[in-house]
């Protein structure tokens, strides 16, 4: 299914500076796409998108139902800087063929394929749940919620969405403070589905809460886990669950 997607163009003397404060990634390397997310001072997901720096613009790609509240939070840190945010009036193109000219690739993960700016709008028909699946790459609005999402549970860290060397941003002392001090106990995983099971349905083992089911492909979904209660059998309604541990036979994505 094509995500409809906003294509803002940032333009004046302090874009890069401007940007680069604030989100989680180095946007200042010209000519390829960088993935960023804009968070809380708490470190929290507020909204996630891919940029572009070109020669007198930055291209932001952002879901269209995020634009808005996204418009809106960065003209608030904008103050008296050189910035200007506006619609480009382009649309994307994606796909996993063969990349047309101008194309770049999905910097997140490499089974994402590539993604083009122009004038039209369009998608080749690729399963986009299940190559996300297969990746454990989150979407917005159904791994990344807004105000409760942590980016290093998502896993932003290992799919290029973080740059630990950059420097401040908001939310960048929790995000480190997690990187660095704590082993995580949540998170995003791979998981096998048996049996009828919807997303958004929670998922338990021996009756104790473990999670919540999210993107689902076939036989394999995207869930949020307590990683220490999810080594053996769980439960979603009627379905059982089990976690496809990394490194596992059938693990890895799967070819296309």
């Amino acid at each position: 299914m094509q995500q409809r997607r906003e294509i803002f163009a940032v333009t004046g003397a302090d874009r890069e500076a401007f940007l680069n404060d604030l989100v989680s990634n180095d946007i200042r390397p010209k000519g390829r796409l960088v993935w960023s997310a804009l968070l809380t001072p708490q470190g929290k997901y507020l909204a996630d998108f891919m940029t572009l720096n070109e020669e007198s613009r930055i291209l932001l790609d952002v879901d269209a139902r995020l634009a808005g509240d996204l418009l809106r939070r960065l003209t608030m840190y904008r103050l008296r800087r050189d910035v200007a945010i506006a619609p480009s009036g382009l649309r994307v193109s994606r796909g996993t063929g063969p990349a047309p000219e101008g194309a770049l690739p999905d910097p997140r993960h490499s089974s994402l394929g590539w993604r083009l700016y122009g004038s039209e709008e369009g998608d080749d028909g690729s399963d986009w749940d299940a190559l996300r699946i297969d990746a454990i790459v989150p979407e917005a609005l159904e791994e990344l919620v807004p105000n409760e999402t942590f980016v290093l549970e998502a896993g932003l860290d290992r799919l290029n969405g973080i740059d630990f060397r950059k420097g401040c941003y908001v939310g960048q002392e929790v995000t480190a403070r997690m990187k660095h001090k704590t082993e995580l106990r949540k998170g995003l995983a791979r998981v096998r589905v048996e049996g009828p099971a919807d997303p958004g349905m929670p998922i338990t083992a021996n009756g104790k809460p473990v999670g919540v089911l999210h993107t689902r492909a076939g036989e394999r979904a995207i869930a949020y886990l307590r990683f220490d209660r999810a080594s053996g059998p769980m439960q979603a309604g009627a379905a059982e669950i089990t976690r496809i541990e990394p490194g596992a036979p059938g693990a890895e994505p799967r070819s296309e």
